[in-house]
Parts: structure tokens; sequence; C-alpha cells
């Protein structure tokens, strides 16, 4: 069975609109959404959180991965990012890095080209293997 097959779309999508209302956006009013299933089982859910001083604002994807580690930790499966609207959204170049170094094998995201792997949308990326402790 292909990692898709199992992965609940709908679900996450939700869970991405849901987090929607949580987005502390008061200078771009852009409110940004993030939803991705856990190894486990989990929903992990975030909101993008602005800042007076714009290069401070965290993106939601950093708010999801925050919660992560903060309820245990774990790999993510799938991915999903939205808008205000409820429009699929492509994480930025940071986000995703830090998606990829969060990321099960074969991680999916929810792309306007439909569900593509972390490698593909971060191909040769940097992480922790690259670094000599």
């Amino acid at each position: 069975m292909s990692a898709e097959a199992v992965i609940d779309w709908e679900a996450l999508r939700a869970a991405a609109v849901a987090a929607l209302d949580r987005a502390y956006a008061p200078y771009s009013r852009f409110r940004v959404g993030a939803a991705a299933l856990v190894e486990d089982g989990r929903i992990m859910s975030g909101c993008n959180v602005e800042n007076a001083s714009y290069g401070l604002t965290l993106c939601a994807e950093c708010s999801l991965v925050s919660a992560l580690h903060m309820s245990g930790g774990g790999r993510l499966v799938a991915f999903v990012c939205v808008d205000g609207d409820g429009a699929t959204l492509m994480p930025c170049g940071r986000c995703r890095q830090l998606l990829a170094e969060h990321a099960a094998p074969g991680m999916l995201l929810e792309t306007v080209a439909g569900a593509l792997t972390i490698d593909a949308v971060l191909p040769h990326a940097f992480g922790p293997g690259d670094i000599r402790a």
C-alpha cells in the first residue's frame, strides 16, 4: 500500500484550516495554517505568528514543529499548508528546510501540483548528516 493511500488529506486540510483561527497576523493580515501527520498517527498543527519586526515573524511550519517537539517529537509523514481562504500554499525555502529535518523518509506535501515528496520540493537538502561533530 502506498503512503498516500493511508493519508487522510481531508483531515489534514481541516486541521490546517482550523489553525487559521489561531494565527496572529495584525500587520499583513495574511493568516496561514499548517497541519502534518506524524508517524504515530497524531496530527500536529500550527499557525503563523507575526512580529512588528517582520524578520522575527514565525511561519506556521515553525509553530507546528515546536508543537511536535513539545508533544514528544516524532517524524512527519504528510503536510498541508493553507492561506486564509483555505487555498494550498507552498512552504517557503526556510520552512522546506525545517520540514526536511523533521520528515520521515518520503514525507509528502500537498502542493498545487499534487502530493510531492519533501525530496522533490527540496532536492539536495542540507541536513544533520552534513554537520561534522
